[in-house]
């Protein structure tokens, strides 16, 4: 029986990624993001269904699960959405951007788990079980300087996967989290800095081989496709020069 994944953040970087390799592993994909354009591109070139949607609105959450009980339900969530605004000092930080972190990384996950979790528990009962995935960020485990921000809102995301897992319990349903670190993809980073190019390429200048989308899409997909019984609770991944958040690399890599 061909499983069906609702794939958020699909319109770009990681969340495309996984949306493209999912299709080519024979799931069934629903994209959902806030650019229509970009999702139809996708659509064309892969068949993985359009469905656009701001996810900081409740309305367009609960519609898109109403869409989805009409067309089929739904086998997982991989929820990728989300992103970091300014890089600023706590003292100094945009409230604003602060709100909207919260909203875009830590409420879009509340209320996808509560639009679609009737949805998933249907699901488990036909075929055996169901996943929801969250894309976090090594972000949510140390605080950094100019990061207290997006520091908080991925920690309290993770937190959320985290109770989670413990209140659903006893049921088929698989809760688990990506934690990626360092990951190059085309908007993240130029996002969070205001669009400055040039601070974007440095931040990865000299770092041998950074993770990028692909490499993420590939452990996500590898989680949904273990056997039903095995659930990866959390995966922490970061490129080889990363060794820890605040640990980085920069030249080739060699040993000693």
């Amino acid at each position: 029986m061909t499983r069906r994944a609702v794939v958020t953040g699909a319109s770009s970087g990681i969340g495309e990624a996984t949306a493209r390799l999912l299709r080519a592993r024979g799931w069934d994909v629903v994209g959902v993001a806030r650019r229509a354009e970009r999702l139809a591109a996708l659509e064309a070139e892969t068949g993985a269904v359009a469905h656009a949607a701001d996810l900081t609105d409740a309305d367009a959450v609960a519609a898109l699960a109403a869409w989805l009980d009409e067309t089929g339900g739904v086998d997982a969530l991989v929820h990728v959405a989300g992103g970091a605004r300014g890089s600023d000092r706590v003292e100094d930080g945009d409230p604003e951007d602060w709100r909207w972190m919260f909203e875009a990384n830590v409420l879009s996950g509340q209320r996808l788990v509560a639009s679609l979790l009737p949805l998933l528990r249907r699901a488990a009962d036909a075929g055996g079980h169901a996943d929801l995935l969250f894309v976090t960020s090594t972000a949510a485990q140390t605080a950094y300087p100019g990061g207290g921000g997006y520091n908080a809102a991925k920690a309290g995301e993770a937190m959320l996967v985290h109770a989670l897992r413990q209140e659903l319990n006893g049921e088929p349903l698989r809760v688990i989290e990506i934690a990626p670190g360092m990951v190059r993809t085309e908007e993240f980073t130029l996002n969070r800095l205001g669009g400055d190019q040039d601070a974007a390429d440095k931040l990865y200048e000299g770092v041998e081989a950074p993770l990028v989308a692909d490499d993420v899409a590939d452990v996500i997909v590898y989680a949904l496709d273990a056997p039903g019984h095995v659930n990866l609770d959390s995966v922490t991944m970061r490129p080889v020069a990363q060794s820890a958040q605040h640990l980085l690399a920069r030249g080739p890599l060699r040993t000693r």
